[in-house]
């Protein structure tokens, strides 16, 4: 699995100059957070025991956070002619401001504590103050941590940055004097200026990779000319609720080499399998389900660099009842899409694409009524082995991620000590069968773990003759 985000971005800015600007990404982040929902990601950490007190977090974080530059900033706009915006040191930062203690919620289940991180989840911050928020949830001899950031301040590699620098694991880092005053107009001026000129000279590879990108946005989606119209895709409202379920990473590594696949295409079709049965219970059969792919332009990312760095390839996956019939057919589109594909390209696109909406002020009734997508996966490779905060063993690590829009159902995937997590993300109102969604994720797991590929065949797909055992859903 690669590290990724619900939508794609890829990042150009950096440090230049001693200047630490918002790349392309962040910018295109900013434009798509138009919405309910702020485009925010967060997870939920459950400790093993009764985890640490509030006040051991906040010791923790007052040591840790000065490791992680980017969470004592916040993302200011510059005058007319000063280039893009910039990340700044914020004076008046303190842990403190971005600690709060919060009960467990009644009765004190997994599933009170996820309804109360979907809430949080939920919450837009100040623009003005760094743009993240950790909630200490503690009750009858357990713990947790609720850590919130938006999505313009890290994609899902850079929050995985971030957990590594805060755990007991992590080495010592160099930590920057603090706070820096910002930089002046002459300054900021000059650097555009030169930003100008060097976008000038690489207009030709910026090209290239626009049409690189274009060929990722279509490489999986080729058979279909857009998402059919479904009852989960209709504009969303301000509530999430998250529900997860979880199978041994070697047992879906397994299924995936069984079937010559990845990890992720396994999950793949568990998702499009649990989807597929909600959408028949409900009278509608669809030819395809189109997912989108998450695509990192980066194999890692450190504390001190964080930002977005992703693409998007979507994927159309055909309406095969059998399991091994469906997960043969993803095989074999994902390796075709790869193969056809730059990695991450398709961010250049969908970013140009996206802040020119932006800027027309369509942006907000385009994703309220876009027909390229049905759902959003984002899928990140977590630690192998266990971390520790304050001494206080993590054993439940529950990613979450907030998607404006009209995507009504998002998954979450990551994997964490030999269990691979799957946290579905809905607008109750759109999916109230979310539970019965999540019970059908978990047995399409089972079914894939005692089903092997049916020989002679190389991917059953929709419109191609099948035996009895890998007929389509009716259409």
């Amino acid at each position: 699995m690669m590290a990724g985000s619900s939508v794609g971005f890829t990042s150009i800015g950096g440090v230049r100059n001693g200047l630490d600007r918002a790349g392309a990404a962040d910018l295109t982040v900013l434009a798509a957070d138009r919405g309910a929902v702020p485009m925010n990601i967060g997870a939920v950490l459950v400790f093993d025991g009764s985890g640490p007190t509030s006040e051991e977090v906040r010791v923790l974080l007052g040591e840790r956070v000065p490791r992680i530059p980017r969470l004592r900033q916040t993302l200011r706009r510059t005058l007319f002619g000063c280039g893009r915006p910039i990340w700044v040191d914020d004076p008046t930062f303190s842990v403190e401001r971005h600690l709060t203690p919060v009960r467990w919620p009644e009765p004190g289940t997994r599933d009170a504590l996820f309804d109360l991180a979907a809430e949080l989840l939920c919450r837009p911050f100040d623009r003005d103050r760094p743009l993240w928020q950790a909630y200490s949830v503690t009750g009858d001899g357990r713990a947790a941590l609720v850590v919130v950031m938006h999505h313009v301040l890290a994609d899902g590699l850079g929050g995985l940055a971030v957990l590594g620098a805060l755990a007991d694991e992590s080495t010592g880092a160099v930590v920057a004097p603090f706070p820096l005053p910002p930089p002046g107009v002459r300054q900021l001026a000059i650097d555009a200026t030169l930003a100008k000129l060097h976008a000038i000279g690489a207009l030709p590879a910026g090209l290239r990779r626009g049409r690189a990108g274009l060929r990722e946005l279509t490489s999986g989606t080729r058979s279909i000319r857009s998402a059919e119209p479904i009852s989960l895709v209709r504009p969303t409202g301000r509530r999430r609720r998250p529900t997860s379920t979880a199978a041994p990473l070697d047992e879906v590594a397994a299924i995936g080499h069984r079937f010559g696949g990845t990890v992720n295409d396994v999950v793949l079709a568990a998702i499009s399998g649990a989807l597929f049965e909600i959408l028949d219970a409900r009278g509608e059969r669809p030819r395809h389900l189109v997912v989108s792919i998450p695509v990192s332009g980066r194999r890692t990312a450190t504390a001190s660099d964080l930002g977005n760095d992703t693409g998007v390839r979507p994927l159309a996956i055909p309406a095969i009842a059998d399991d091994a019939a469906r997960l043969t057919a993803i095989v074999a589109a994902s390796a075709t899409a790869r193969a056809a594909s730059t990695r991450a390209a398709s961010a250049a696109p969908l970013g140009w694409g996206f802040r020119l909406l932006h800027r027309l002020g369509l942006f907000q009734p385009f994703i309220d009524h876009q027909r390229l997508v049905h759902t959003f996966e984002t899928n990140l490779r977590g630690p192998t082995t266990a971390v520790h905060l304050a001494g206080h063993r993590i054993g439940t690590l529950l990613p979450l991620v907030a998607t404006p829009g009209n995507v009504g159902v998002t998954f979450a995937v990551l994997s964490y000590v030999g269990a691979l997590t799957v946290t579905t993300i809905a607008d109750p109102d759109i999916l109230p069968e979310q539970e019965a969604l999540t019970r059908a994720l978990h047995e399409t797991f089972t079914r894939l773990a005692h089903a092997s590929p049916h020989r002679g065949e190389s991917g059953c797909r929709e419109g191609s003759s099948s035996t009895a055992s890998t007929r389509s859903i009716p259409l």
